[in-house]
C-alpha cells in the first residue's frame, strides 16, 4: 500500500511539473498584443463609420444611398453631447439639408446640390481606407456629384480626419480634391456652399443666448454675416452652467483665403467658396480645399482659438488624390 500511495504521489507530482513547464512554454510563445489605437474608425452597418476616441463615438459619417449628401453627425463635445443637431430648430421642412457638418453647392454647372428640393445627388461611391493611431484617424471616401439627368460634374475624393487634443477637446479636418469629369464645371457666384455647420439649439444666439465670434473681432450675425475672416467660432450651452462649442477654420491654401462666412443667429454657420464670384473648375486643374472644426469646451478667448488655428494650418496637406 505504502509503495502504491508513493508511485501515485510521484505521478502526480510529475504531471504537475509538466503542466507548469507547459503553460509557461506555452506563455513565451504566444504572441504579444499590439498597443490598440486611442483613435479609431469603426464601420458600422446602414454605410456609417464611427470615429472614436478609447471606444466612445466623436462623430459619425453617414453615406447611405438613399441620402442627398454625405454628412457628420452627432458632433460630440467634451461634456458628451452633441454640439450640432439634424435641421433647423423651427423650419425643418424648408432646412431639411441643414445636416449637422456637410458639405454641399448651391450652384454646379447651374444644379442645385445644396438644398434636398434641388436636383443634384451627392453619390457615395467607395471607401477607399481607414486608419488608425494614438494621435489621429481617418477614413478617405470618394464621392460623385451627379444630376437630375444622371450625369456626373465632379468626381471628389474627401478625406476626414480626427485629432486628439487635451481635455476632452478634438479637431476634425476635411480634406477635398474636386475633379471635373467631363469638360469644365463652373461653381456658381452664392454664399451656400462648400462648408456648412447647424449648431445645436441650445448654443444658437436666439435660442440659447449663445455667441457668434470671428477673427476680426466681430460678434453675433450683425457683424459677421458675410464678412470675411479666418475663422468663425459659434459657442453656447450645452447642459446647464457647461459652455462648449465649434470653430470652424479656413485654410490659406483655399483658393478664396479668407472666406466669407455665412452665419446666423438662429444657429448655422459656413464658409463660402464662391461668395464673391464664380469659380471654374477644370479638367487640367483640380480644385483643392481644406476645412477644420475645432470641438472645445468653454468660451474659449480669441487668442485661444487663433493658437488652435495656427495649429491647424501646420498640420501637412493630406494626399486625397
Amino acid at each position: 500500500m505504502r509503495v502504491e500511495l508513493f508511485i501515485r504521489q510521484v505521478i502526480a507530482t510529475v504531471m504537475c511539473i509538466s503542466a507548469a513547464v507547459s503553460s509557461t512554454v506555452a506563455a513565451q510563445e504566444a504572441p504579444k498584443p499590439k498597443p490598440v489605437p486611442r483613435l479609431q474608425v469603426i464601420p458600422m452597418p446602414y454605410d456609417q463609420a464611427s470615429f472614436q476616441r478609447d471606444g466612445v463615438e466623436l462623430t459619425r459619417y453617414h453615406f447611405g444611398p438613399g441620402l442627398h449628401r454625405p454628412f457628420l453627425f452627432p458632433f460630440i463635445g467634451p461634456s458628451g453631447r452633441s454640439l450640432t443637431r439634424m435641421g433647423h430648430p423651427h423650419d425643418p421642412e424648408s432646412h431639411s439639408h441643414h445636416n449637422s457638418v456637410w458639405i454641399s453647392h448651391h450652384d454646379v454647372n447651374g444644379t442645385n446640390f445644396w438644398s434636398d428640393g434641388g436636383k443634384g445627388k451627392i453619390r457615395h461611391k467607395r471607401i477607399v481606407e481607414f486608419e488608425d493611431s494614438d494621435e489621429h484617424a481617418s477614413l478617405v471616401a470618394e464621392n460623385e456629384w451627379v444630376n437630375n439627368d444622371g450625369k456626373i460634374m465632379l468626381l471628389e475624393t474627401r478625406r476626414v480626419t480626427a485629432y486628439l487634443l487635451t481635455n476632452g477637446e478634438w479637431l476634425l479636418t476635411i480634406d477635398m480634391v474636386f475633379k471635373a469629369n467631363n469638360g469644365t464645371v463652373t461653381l456658381g457666384k452664392t454664399p451656400f456652399g462648400m462648408i456648412g455647420v447647424r449648431m445645436a439649439k441650445t448654443i444658437g444666439v436666439n435660442d440659447g443666448g449663445g455667441k457668434i465670434r470671428n477673427s476680426e473681432a466681430a460678434v453675433n450675425e450683425k457683424e459677421v454675416f458675410w464678412k470675411k475672416a479666418r475663422w468663425v467660432d459659434y459657442s453656447g450651452a450645452i447642459t446647464n452652467g457647461k459652455i462648449e462649442g465649434i470653430t470652424l477654420f479656413d485654410h490659406p491654401d483655399n483658393p478664396n483665403f479668407p472666406s466669407n462666412f455665412h452665419v446666423r443667429n438662429d444657429g448655422w454657420m459656413g464658409a463660402s467658396l464662391t461668395f464673391d464670384g464664380p469659380r471654374e473648375i477644370r479638367l487640367d486643374m483640380p480644385l483643392h480645399l481644406r476645412y477644420g472644426l475645432y470641438v472645445h469646451s468653454d468660451m474659449k478667448s480669441s487668442e485661444a482659438i487663433e493658437a488652435e488655428w495656427r495649429r491647424f494650418i501646420k498640420i501637412p496637406p493630406a494626399n486625397s488624390e
